[in-house]
């Protein structure tokens, strides 16, 4: 089973959002877009990974949060858009999972505005087993071949400045009944989320970036014979093995959809890993704009 993985789309659009809507944790993120993000941030990249993967033999398609900017309605209707347009896959082999951008503030919790757009790529065949977090219901399980992909929200609205996330008690039981399921157990977890399991080591950082519940999260994976975590947020494609006291679970890494970079392990593109028994194969794929191509790498691993 082959999965394309990209993350961190960051798909700004303002059009008819008026100056109100930045007097709260906007306005940080609008001065950031000015000073730094918009000149490295470019959606035509986005469009243009889109399209590649929809050119090839590709079984199923994780894309870890960060759709938008600030969380308007203009950029999830563009997002959608470009998942309809350019991606084009049915939205039962798509599985979408929401970043901190997507929940910029209280309002768009309040509003659903993540689950009402992206209803139709957050169908779970394990429906029962969810719960609902005001965004949507999840975990969100997709059951394909010999995976058994899950998208987990580990979104959450933050005060300005900080980008951290949680699952929350409720969804770690959730994910604990998922797992045993039947139809799981005989199947390889694919762990879809935005934040990363490992946090920074400064403590400090952690608080402000980092997943709080990661060491919960590792401890039921690591259980399992096999388990992927994918994951966006950091901006940089890698790979790591998480040893827990329990087992260990291979985590990897997209960088931004819409990054310019010198850095080719940040420069924007997508993973590709196939997955075979008890083995998964991994690619990063990295757009070169000059030449609107894409060129395979190898994906860094992280210590």
């Amino acid at each position: 089973m082959r999965i394309a993985h990209f993350s961190d789309l960051h798909l700004l659009d303002l059009a008819g959002v008026g100056t109100r809507r930045f007097l709260n944790k906007r306005i940080t993120g609008w001065a950031n877009i000015r000073l730094k993000r918009g000149s490295v941030h470019r959606s035509d990249y986005v469009r243009a990974i889109a399209r590649e993967i929809r050119q090839r033999e590709i079984d199923h398609v994780c894309i870890t949060g960060d759709l938008t900017n600030l969380a308007l309605e203009p950029e999830y209707a563009l997002a959608k858009r470009v998942l309809e347009e350019d991606l084009g896959l049915d939205p039962k082999d798509v599985t979408v999972v929401p970043g901190n951008h997507d929940l910029y503030t209280r309002g768009a919790l309040r509003s659903g505005r993540f689950g009402k757009y992206f209803a139709a790529y957050l169908v779970s065949d394990l429906p029962e087993l969810s719960v609902d977090l005001g965004i949507g219901r999840f975990p969100v399980v997709k059951l394909r071949g010999p995976a058994a992909i899950i998208g987990l929200s580990s979104a959450v609205p933050r005060p300005p400045l900080v980008a951290a996330g949680e699952l929350g008690r409720a969804q770690l039981g959730a994910l604990a009944k998922i797992l045993a399921h039947p139809e799981v157990a005989t199947r390889t977890p694919v762990i879809a989320l935005h934040h990363p399991a490992h946090n920074p080591e400064s403590r400090v950082k952690a608080l402000l970036e980092g997943l709080h519940d990661s060491a919960a999260l590792l401890e039921q994976l690591g259980a399992l014979a096999h388990a992927l975590v994918l994951h966006g947020h950091l901006h940089r494609r890698l790979q790591k093995i998480h040893d827990t006291t329990a087992g260990r679970v291979h985590a990897l890494g997209a960088t931004s959809a819409s990054l310019f970079h010198h850095d080719d392990a940040k420069m924007a593109g997508f993973n590709v890993y196939e997955l075979g028994e008890g083995t998964t194969s991994v690619e990063a794929h990295v757009y070169e704009p000059e030449h609107d191509r894409f060129r395979s790498d190898s994906v860094p691993k992280y210590v």
